[in-house]
């Protein structure tokens, strides 16, 4: 992400082994999860104030603000400087080369059935 410092911990991208033992429905449950744990709990959106205050729990209490604010920025699609239910799924997609990957095979697998289903 643009703005972390290179002192920052190393990221483990767990959610493909998450995504093969949990199924989908499961994946999007846990990130909820994930989501409530991070979130203002009173703004119902994940701040940099509210990362800050749980930034322990994912093992970045040695973060500065400043990149605490540029992860929130990171998947800010709207604007608004929080980051509501939906953007922090897409932000988890995003940062996750090995669950891309696998989201390209899964689509790419699905369209080949239904051009066959059609009989291409």
């Amino acid at each position: 992400m643009a703005g972390i410092s290179k002192t920052a911990p190393d990221f483990e991208d767990l959610l493909p082994a998450m995504a093969k033992k949990l199924g989908g429905d499961g994946l999007m449950r846990e990130l909820c999860n994930g989501f409530k744990l991070l979130m203002d709990k009173d703004k119902g959106v994940i701040t940099a104030a509210s990362l800050k205050s749980n930034a322990a729990i994912l093992g970045l209490q040695d973060l500065r603000d400043d990149e605490l604010a540029s992860m929130v920025r990171e998947g800010d699609l709207d604007g608004d400087g929080a980051l509501d239910e939906m953007e922090f799924c897409v932000l988890m997609f995003r940062l996750s080369p090995g669950l891309m990957e696998e989201s390209h095979l899964w689509l790419q697998e699905i369209l080949e059935q239904e051009l066959r289903t059609a009989g291409f």
